[in-house]
C-alpha cells in the first residue's frame, strides 16, 4: 500500500499505447462517417471553428467519434475534412477557368522533355 492509496488518491489506468487493430479502426471510421454525415446535414464544414454548433447539433455523434478514435485521429480527421473541401473547391474553380489537372507522371514527362 503506497502513500497515495492510503490518502485515497488512486491513479487512472495507464493510456493505451498499442496501435488500434482492424476492428478498432473500422469502428473509428464508422463513427467519423456518422459525425461527418451529421455535420453535412447541418451545413457545418469546420467542426473545430464551429465547435459550439457542432456540439449542439451533432453532440451524440461527436461523443461517439471521440470515444471510438484516438484524440490525434479526431483532430486529424477534422482538419482533413476542411482541407479536402478546400481542395475540391480549388479544383472546381480551376476547371471552370479552363485549367487542366496534372498527374505526377505528366509533370515528370514534361520536365524530362525540357532537358
Amino acid at each position: 500500500m503506497g502513500l497515495l492509496s492510503s490518502l485515497g488518491i488512486t491513479s487512472a489506468a495507464p493510456p493505451k499505447t498499442t496501435a488500434p487493430d482492424r476492428t478498432e479502426r473500422q469502428k473509428c471510421w464508422e463513427s467519423r462517417d456518422l459525425f461527418f454525415a451529421c455535420l453535412d446535414k447541418n451545413d457545418i464544414l469546420d467542426s473545430i471553428k464551429e465547435s459550439d454548433a457542432a456540439s449542439k447539433k451533432c453532440g451524440a455523434q461527436l461523443k461517439g467519434f471521440e470515444k471510438d478514435c484516438a484524440s490525434s485521429w479526431v483532430e486529424y480527421f477534422k482538419k482533413r475534412r476542411v482541407q479536402e473541401f478546400k481542395k475540391a473547391q480549388l479544383l472546381e474553380q480551376m476547371e471552370k477557368e479552363g485549367g487542366q489537372q496534372l498527374t505526377p507522371v505528366a509533370v515528370a514527362v514534361d520536365q524530362a522533355a525540357k532537358k
